[in-house]
């Protein structure tokens, strides 16, 4: 836990795998940085995907929803040499710290052949994902010409470990079309009570599949499962 008063600086970690950014620390990441001097203000995306699709002939359409998408998470981090902030001027421009900084979040990573997984942390904000862009706006320089300070906007995608996601997404409601796979001793009624909640819909899921006998299922075999009001109609 942070001491009382202390400055705390964001940092970004870098990891191979989401799980290990799911799960990791400092101490587990292959790289991190920290921030020079905090953020002023930071940009929290949220975005829902729509079938806008409008039929030929009608004046307007139904705005259908399809799924929730990935936040997004925008910040700007300065890189300065010039001693104004941190009290140590050097000699030599930014590039080194620019080039590190633009590697760890959009660089190819040669064992996992994909840029790092990364996890942001600062106060209260733990976000983990993706850097989808990253912009760096050179703004003054030494007389030879070397860039000594820059502003790098950064904007990062986020993701969720696919075990978290479904258990979000709950897609075991009886209103979303289900396809199952039959196992040896799965029953139509005991496949239509785990997915509805009630066996009583098996003969509607018995029609839809076209089986004309309900009572032999064969393993391996696909069966598709209708929202629960169309199974009842």
């Amino acid at each position: 836990m942070a001491e009382s008063g202390k400055l705390e600086k964001m940092l970004i970690l870098a990891f191979e795998t989401s799980e290990d950014a799911e799960n990791g620390g400092r101490p587990e990441a292959k790289d991190s940085f920290e921030a020079l001097i905090n953020p002023e203000t930071y940009t929290l995306e949220y975005k829902v995907k729509t079938d806008d699709a409008q039929g030929q002939g009608t004046s307007s359409a139904q705005v259908k929803f399809e799924y929730t998408m990935p936040e997004e998470l925008t910040f700007e981090f300065l890189f300065d040499n010039t001693g104004i902030i941190d009290g140590e001027a050097k000699k030599d421009g930014i590039f080194d710290d620019v080039n590190h900084f633009r590697e760890m979040l959009t660089g190819y990573q040669g064992e996992s052949h994909e840029p790092y997984h990364l996890k942001l942390v600062w106060g209260n904000l733990i976000f983990k994902g993706r850097a989808i862009e990253l912009g760096i706006t050179y703004k003054l320089f030494n007389p030879d010409g070397q860039p000594i300070r820059a502003v790098a906007r950064a904007k990062f995608k986020g993701s969720i470990e696919e075990k978290k996601r479904a258990a979000k997404e709950n897609k075991s409601s009886p209103d979303l079309t289900h396809v199952r796979k039959v196992k040896a001793g799965d029953t139509l009624p005991l496949m239509c009570f785990r997915i509805y909640g009630d066996p009583k819909y098996y003969l509607d899921v018995a029609e839809v599949n076209g089986l004309g006998n309900f009572r032999f299922l064969v393993p391996g075999t696909d069966l598709v499962f209708p929202p629960i009001e169309k199974a009842n109609k």
